[in-house]
């Protein structure tokens, strides 16, 4: 292969993933980052870049690079799932650089046209000792994708450890938040802290905040649903609770299966919700897909069903068991097909650009898990493509939404327990996840059953800030619609603005004709009360971290953070209301004294 051959200087739009706005050759972070590799000539480089920044053309740039300039004779590219195997080597063919998807640790040789291979880390951690020859036979380049995956089980990180110790050079890559357990991942570099434990240290670091900044992804409108729920516990109990309310973990899981059951109204009502907000999408942008996230294949099957009831058209259906898996994603992506049901296994990687909605209808709800699902529709193609996400009113899922900005590197040495943390150790681990999935009796939770759901729509989360109307309003209302038929095409201060004004327009016409939206007989005058005395709370906190945010260009997750360290209390979705003035007061002061 001359080097002619190779994509010296990829395109951002290679392949077909190109941001308004961006250079004719690569983007600004993607050359700054190939820039300090070039220089430096590290054997070892760590770039974590936020999903859909462009981390597979910046490391090809990187393998052609290096093989132009014969410092590398081979690669090796390690990816958590088979389908992102197949993925690597379509997109590396696309860029002139030819790699084996089928190759296995004891197949020995591979054709004579191949400049590389692609494999997993379970395949790795089958039979490193082959793997390690094979790196020793040549100058190999190793490309570790979704690095933190070598974490997930004692003989994975052994695995990579003894198969690519050999190796010439190592380019690891992320784009999210570090596992929180203390599993050492290899040749990644720790360095210690103030506080006595070692944390992981990048070579390169593109977060969710430079890339929107720089409109390389799409903002993210997370539409925010709560309701109803009553169902029976396996003591035979029956349990009603408002879907979002301060409950014990037990039941917010309960009231969370409660939602997603497919039988119930709640999920029929948000799926309906989620296909307008994909009709006004395609408004704008035809092609607009939407993806629905479930729990098991039982729950795929009828999403599926009640999509099609609400569509008129069959949803492409995928299960990570499959072997046609791969095949119906690439089919989907090339289409112009509304709907996806798919149940965890393109949490992370798998690109299908055109997905503008999603629906997140699964009980997985650790930090890292929601960070790969959301990371599946922020890709950018167009200016002002905006990605909206459907999601329950559970604390921790909106906690995860207002904070998606905060940046976290790998702990070593300090478990964190604190269910009401963000950094607390995943529960379940993407690789039970990308394997055979359970049925909903599998957490631990015994015989359970649902009976009724409704749902209501809460609010909306956009760029660190809440918007919506006093209390909950019904589905399929106007008050809803506000929300929903946002225009398809609108940059972030547009969208923030129309947010605003809906809000507020809305606001005056009830204050005009006031028995448009009268408080039920039967419900407290009180607790109503309560609920939009919090609402405007967290707005009002969310407005000043969002002022903070222009006046100093930090993160909303960072300071959000830096205001339950000062104030103490939960994530504000949480908070109640003397903690939620704390924070007011405490960012009002630091606004004053110029400094937090």
């Amino acid at each position: 292969m001359s080097r002619a051959d190779l994509p010296g200087a990829l395109t951002p739009a290679w392949p077909n993933k190109a941001a308004w706005g961006t250079a004719t050759k690569l983007r600004a972070w993607q050359q700054e980052a190939l820039s300090r590799y070039l220089s430096e000539q590290p054997r070892d480089f760590l770039a974590v870049a936020t999903p859909g920044a462009g981390k597979t053309t910046f490391a090809l740039t990187v393998a052609a690079e290096l093989l132009g300039r014969r410092l590398i004779d081979r690669i090796t590219i390690v990816a958590p799932t088979e389908h992102l195997k197949t993925q690597w080597a379509e997109a590396a063919a696309r860029a002139g650089i030819p790699i084996d998807p089928t190759y296995s640790a004891g197949q020995g040789k591979t054709s004579a046209d191949y400049v590389g291979i692609a494999v997993t880390y379970a395949g790795v951690a089958v039979n490193p000792l082959a793997m390690r020859i094979r790196t020793e036979r040549f100058k190999t380049l190793v490309i570790l994708d979704e690095v933190h995956h070598a974490g997930d089980a004692m003989s994975w990180g052994e695995g990579v450890r003894e198969a690519f110790e050999p190796a010439a050079r190592r380019l690891a890559l992320t784009g999210t938040p570090f596992r929180s357990d203390t599993n050492p991942i290899p040749f990644v570099t720790y360095e210690p802290a103030e506080d006595g434990v070692s944390r992981s240290a990048a070579d390169y670091t593109y977060g969710y905040a430079e890339a929107l900044r720089d409109q390389v992804v799409r903002p993210v409108l997370f539409m925010a649903y709560s309701g109803q729920m009553q169902w029976r516990t396996r003591a035979g109990d029956e349990i009603a609770a408002h879907l979002g309310e301060p409950l014990t973990k037990d039941l917010t899981s309960q009231a969370l299966r409660t939602a997603l059951d497919p039988a119930g109204s709640w999920i029929p009502s948000v799926l309906a919700a989620a296909d307008k907000r994909l009709t006004e999408v395609r408004r704008h942008v035809p092609d607009a897909g939407g993806l629905v996230i479930a729990t098991d294949q039982d729950s795929a099957r009828s999403y599926a069903k009640t999509l099609k009831a609400i569509t008129g058209q069959s949803a492409t259906v995928v299960l990570s068991d499959e072997k046609a898996g791969s095949k119906k994603i690439a089919k989907f992506s090339e289409s112009d097909e509304r709907w996806m049901v798919a149940v965890r296994m393109v949490s992370e990687g798998v690109d299908v650009p055109r997905l503008a909605v999603g629906v997140y209808a699964t009980t997985t709800s650790t930090p890292l898990f929601f960070a790969q699902a959301v990371g599946r529709f922020v890709r950018a193609r167009t200016r002002g493509e905006t990605a909206s996400v459907f999601l329950p009113s559970v604390p921790n899922l909106l906690g995860f939404a207002s904070e998606l900005e905060l940046q976290r590197d790998h702990v070593l040495g300090k478990k964190v327990t604190n269910e009401d943390d963000i950094f607390a150790a995943e529960d379940a681990l993407l690789a039970a996840a990308n394997a055979e999935e359970g049925t909903a009796e599998d957490d631990g939770m015994g015989p359970w059953e649902a009976l009724g759901s409704e749902a209501r729509f809460d609010r909306v989360l956009f760029d660190g800030g809440e918007f919506g109307h006093s209390g909950e309003v019904h589905v399929g209302s106007e008050e809803e619609m506000d929300f929903l038929g946002i225009p398809g095409l609108l940059d972030t201060d547009q969208m923030k603005t129309l947010l605003q004004q809906r809000q507020s327009d809305r606001a005056r016409k009830q204050k005009t004709t006031p028995s448009a939206a009268p408080v039920a007989a039967d419900e407290p005058v009180a607790a109503v009360a309560a609920h939009e005395q919090l609402a405007t709370l967290r707005r009002e906190l969310n407005g000043l971290v969002a002022a903070w945010h222009h006046r100093t260009k930090t993160p909303h997750g960072v300071t959000h953070n830096r205001l339950r360290k000062e104030c103490g209390g939960p994530p504000a979705a949480v908070a109640n209301a003397d903690q939620l003035r704390a924070r007011i007061d405490a960012l009002r002061d630091w606004a004053a004294r110029g400094s937090a």
